[in-house]
């Protein structure tokens, strides 16, 4: 699927009057098949700008194109069907607790299902052996019968990326898929997620915090803050100084390190004198 954004603007509903726009005058192409990843500081807009692609939230100005068509003028019922060609996948997948994993994965698939085979599957699910396949590229194959609030928040991540895998999607959205990952699985996790994608002909576009991860996996590289694009160029050409300059004030992200606390915060955490009873 390609996309074309153009002077694209978009606003948190919940954005109270006066606050800047999430999203400013954006415009971006993404050829079909292609594999984006989106970096830049918190509160950049990156996860704004996925949500406005998954058509989860409308462009308060500018316009948006999915295969040359604007999603937001077709019918609902047209609508509905342009949405079950995305997947996306947020940052804390909605996994309902009590699920098996096996079910929680072959929810994927649920666009292309009628409302009777959807419930069916709730009860038996139909092809255990696609979900066991999409949660071996994950290392997550011995999860399959598991329940879901059994799993970490690292497997989580993955059976929701799992998902992707069965999806009848031309678009894979997905928002800091390795924020619960440690080094070794992110690796794992990012290299099946972007060779799927390529094999299939799949549009990836991804949100990462983790910039060396981006650098070594996406031959793409789109730098976003306060909602701008800052640039726009192929991983060889992101330097450390464009690196330095997107991330201004934000080094510790840059650096995959925790905020530096303010003097309240590091007053709040002092230990208060224990109080001592003799008996």
């Amino acid at each position: 699927m390609k996309i074309e954004l153009s002077a694209l603007e978009a606003r948190h509903p919940a954005a109270l009057p006066g606050v800047p726009a999430a999203l400013r005058a954006l415009n971006l192409r993404f050829g079909a098949g292609e594999q984006v990843a989106i970096i830049g500081p918190s509160g950049a807009g990156k996860t704004t700008l996925l949500q406005v692609l998954a058509c989860a939230q409308r462009p308060t100005q500018g316009s948006l194109q999915l295969s040359d068509v604007n999603p937001w003028t077709l019918s609902a019922r047209a609508l509905r069907h342009t949405r079950g060609q995305l997947f996306l996948a947020p940052q804390v997948p909605p996994l309902p607790p009590r699920q098996r994993v096996v079910t929680s994965v072959l929810a994927g698939r649920l666009p292309s299902m009628g409302l009777w085979s959807s419930l069916r599957s709730l009860f038996y699910p139909t092809d255990i052996p696609a979900a066991y396949e999409a949660l071996v590229h994950f290392d997550l194959g011995d999860k399959l019968f598991d329940r879901v609030d059994r799993l970490s928040g690292g497997e989580r991540q993955r059976v929701g990326l799992a998902r992707a895998l069965l999806a009848p999607a031309s678009l894979w959205l997905i928002d800091e898929p390795l924020s619960a990952l440690d080094p070794m699985r992110a690796r794992m996790a990012m290299a099946a997620l972007v060779n799927l994608a390529a094999e299939r002909q799949v549009t990836l576009v991804a949100t990462l915090h983790q910039v060396d991860m981006a650098l070594a996996h996406f031959p793409r590289i789109i730098g976003l803050r306060d909602g701008q694009l800052v640039f726009d160029l192929p991983s060889a050409q992101v330097s450390p100084e464009r690196l330095a300059h997107l991330y201004d004030q934000f080094e510790h992200e840059l650096r995959g390190e925790a905020p530096p606390m303010t003097s309240a915060e590091a007053s709040s955490t002092q230990s208060a004198p224990a109080v001592m009873h003799c008996r």
